[in-house]
């Protein structure tokens, strides 16, 4: 049998340095994104290259094996959610470190692969603070993304939410706040099946909980996503 090749990163590694600055770098501290692995590459330059490089799965693995943090970002845009394996999915959930890569995967490879709602649901579970951020970033963005997704679905999910409040780490609170409100945005239904969601919530004795339901609510009900929910409901109804 004919050993695989790993394909070459050297190329793209030397394209991210090169894009690389220190004023980049240095803010990413204030994002609490770890720079020890990392060039200082704006997203837009690694959406480029992206474009660039086109789809390429095989590449994209050895991408993200780099371990450089542009480089994992890369592989998002790079790998093919076809080809994308629920082994791997594991694998590199399991290595996210920081808010960025985690979300930038969820958001722009992982919600695109036909396995990404049985790992929502399951990451959404995890006691592994990354694990469980992903899980709720991916029900937030598979409500932006996955236009034919039943409302069952999200209903389904925001009894993760309600089960995922009371975690009162920061980047597992942030993300289930995140989804609870994406899930509102959604359609009419679902504003409606979110705001009693969100309430409850409000009214828990858990402060985190509370804080999650009672931020979801300011936006929720905000004049800019009501008349963006009763838009979508006048455009869903039939036409006569």
């Amino acid at each position: 049998m004919k050993a695989s090749v790993v394909p070459d990163t050297a190329p793209a590694l030397a394209w991210l340095k090169r894009k690389a600055t220190k004023k980049s770098l240095d803010g990413m501290a204030r994002y609490a994104i770890p720079s020890d692995r990392a060039f200082g590459v704006s997203m837009k330059d690694v959406q480029a290259l992206a474009k660039e490089l086109g789809r390429d799965h095989a590449l994209a693995q050895a991408l993200w094996d780099t371990r450089w943090y542009e480089a994992q970002l890369l592989a998002a845009y790079v790998d093919d959610p076809a080809q994308v394996t629920v082994a791997q999915m594991n694998r590199w959930c399991r290595a996210f470190d920081n808010w960025a890569v985690c979300d930038t995967l969820c958001y722009a490879l992982f919600d695109r692969t036909p396995h990404a709602w049985a790992r929502a649901e399951a990451w959404a579970g995890s006691r592994e603070e990354y694990v469980k951020r992903a899980g709720f970033a991916m029900l937030w963005s598979l409500s932006v993304h996955d236009k034919g997704a039943p409302d069952a679905r999200f209903i389904a999910g925001l009894a993760w939410i309600a089960e995922g409040a009371v975690d009162e780490r920061h980047y597992v609170k942030k993300a289930v706040n995140m989804a609870l409100r994406a899930v509102g945005k959604r359609n009419a239904a679902l504003h409606a099946s979110a705001i009693a969601t969100a309430t409850r919530l409000a009214a828990s004795s858990d402060d985190t909980a509370r804080w999650v339901g009672r931020d979801a609510l300011s936006e929720l009900r905000s004049a800019s996503v009501l008349r963006r929910v009763s838009k979508k409901a006048q455009s869903a109804r039939p036409k006569t």
